[in-house]
């Protein structure tokens, strides 16, 4: 398939638009071997938009092509405008960054007493509070915010309070609850009359559902069997102040701008120099999947990761959700800024085309970044291929993203005929943080549903049974607690939802 651009840009090239020449190229060249759907890539140097152009398609099967307008989800891109919504909170005196949160809302509470007297903003927002990722929890949950951050008290974590950085949605999620609750209104609301607005960013909205109702779109595809398919649009309206924005090229340049300028937009100032830097600070050393000489360290400030690209300072976020991926970066030495958005799942094209970008403005060499990704990732210097694609970008959208079915369908257990009837297995489970879980039988055997997802279930023996969780590519042991003396429905399962190292399972009790 051969990839054109849709440019915007005319106007006569200046310096660094020429330093981007080999841009397109490079672009385009990146869609193909990756099997990108479609691209929207653009670079400002302080108040200027030197390059902005659509590559690829927002619609496959209908052949339209992306442009700068074209909407599409950024995930945890969002992440940096809810610290900076923090940020105008402080500079107003209504928030401060180290006042715990319970001294804002009466009846917070988590699982680690000493969380529950000490989390604040900060903590929040450098992802430091001791829990793991917990992101069974919130996917696809039918639970409101409030009910959400009402179940933190039940979540364990799995790490000291403030000892290590572990990256936490429920935490941007309560971020963003106690902002609303602060201006009296909705995260949403406050995002919206007090960033989005002012900056101009009138084509960015909330939910996915108000983002089909546009004319310029793009859908949402991932890879199977070689070939690009349309999934459905995931809806995290729950978790939104972690991921949920949805925005184009001509309005994350204006965001950019305010990045590079400080907090200006306009010869105005929407968020003070200090609250700027102190977002743009790094608060915690963090993990990074990009580990190299070229990135020797990776930290984290408030809703932005801070690294070392090349000797140079680099501040940026990427971003993932079923069906697109983004990167969101700026120089803020050289004030430049990057944006690049994508509608394939996983994809990392964002993060090759920016830097890509950023090797071309600095004047150096460009760096072959699919190979080195793919080094990092294990897999040598070798040609990409589709198993080398999936082991990357499952690493880069850590677990957010809905994994490729294929996957499962690979994976084969022993069946085992059951050792009690089934009716043993059958029921509703709870956990007080995680909600109910349902054991039913279908035709094709018993069957978890969980959030409102089917999840099979294969029976592996010792009253253990193999689940697929399709959403994260992967099969996990579910255990019933049940009486070997007499033949009674289970008391309890237990569930290892929680991939992180010293995290325990989690035990749905039945209650029905």
């Amino acid at each position: 398939m051969t990839i054109k651009s849709t440019t915007e840009t005319t106007a006569t090239a200046t310096p660094l638009q020429n330093k981007l020449e080999g841009l397109d190229n490079f672009v385009t060249k990146q869609l193909e071997q990756w099997k990108g759907v479609g691209t929207a890539v653009a670079v400002i140097h302080k108040d200027q938009v030197i390059w902005s152009k659509g590559y690829g398609y927002r619609d496959l099967e209908k052949k339209l092509k992306v442009t700068s307008d074209t909407l599409f989800a950024i995930g945890s891109s969002t992440k940096a405008f809810t610290a900076t919504a923090a940020a105008q909170l402080v500079d107003e005196g209504l928030l401060d960054w180290d006042q715990p949160v319970k001294s804002y809302l009466q009846d917070f509470q988590m699982f680690d007493p000493v969380a529950t007297d000490r989390l604040t903003m900060r903590d929040m927002l450098c992802h430091r509070s001791g829990l793991p990722r917990h992101e069974m929890v919130w996917y696809n949950s039918p639970r409101s915010r409030e009910e959400l951050v009402h179940s933190l008290r039940y979540l364990e974590p799995n790490q000291n309070f403030r000892s290590k950085w572990q990256y936490q949605n429920l935490m941007y999620m309560t971020a963003g609850y106690l902002i609303g609750h602060l201006r009296g209104t909705s995260w949403e609301q406050v995002v919206r009359d007090q960033l989005l607005t002012p900056l101009g960013m009138n084509s960015s909205l909330f939910t996915v559902q108000e983002m089909q109702e546009q004319a310029n779109y793009a859908l949402p595809y991932m890879e199977q069997e070689g070939q690009n398919v349309s999934i459905p649009f995931r809806v995290i309206d729950t978790i939104g102040p972690a991921g949920s924005i949805n925005s184009n090229l001509k309005d994350m340049t204006a965001w950019l701008q305010l990045q590079v300028q400080h907090g200006k937009w306009q010869d105005k100032a929407l968020v003070s120099t200090e609250q700027m830097a102190e977002i743009h600070r790094p608060q915690m050393v963090s993990d990074s999947p990009f580990h190299s000489k070229e990135l020797p360290i990776s930290t984290y400030g408030l809703g932005w990761m801070i690294d070392p690209y090349r000797g140079h300072a680099m501040i940026h976020h990427g971003g993932a959700i079923d069906g697109f991926a983004s990167q969101v970066a700026f120089l803020p030495d050289e004030q430049i800024g990057i944006v690049v958005l994508s509608n394939t799942n996983g994809s990392v094209i964002p993060y090759t085309v920016a830097f890509y970008i950023m090797d071309c403005v600095l004047g150096l060499e460009p760096k072959d970044w699919t190979s080195t990704l793919l080094r990092l990732m294990g897999q040598g210097e070798q040609e990409v291929d589709q198993p080398a694609q999936k082991q990357l970008k499952e690493t880069l959208t850590k677990g957010e993203a809905q994994a490729d079915e294929e996957a499962n369908s690979e994976k084969t257990s022993a069946v085992l005929p059951l050792d009690a009837p089934a009716s043993t297995y059958t029921g509703i489970y709870q956990h007080p943080g995680y909600g109910e879980l349902l054991v039913h039988e279908t035709d094709q055997g018993l069957q978890t549903r969980f959030n409102n997802i089917d999840m099979p279930m294969q029976y592996v023996g010792k009253h253990t049974f193999s689940v697929s969780l399709v959403l994260f590519g992967l099969e996990m042991d579910f255990t019933f607690e049940v009486s070997e003396n007499q033949p009674v429905p289970a008391a309890s399962v237990s569930a290892p939802l929680v991939p992180e190292a010293n995290a325990n399972p989690i035990v749905f009790t039945r209650i029905q």
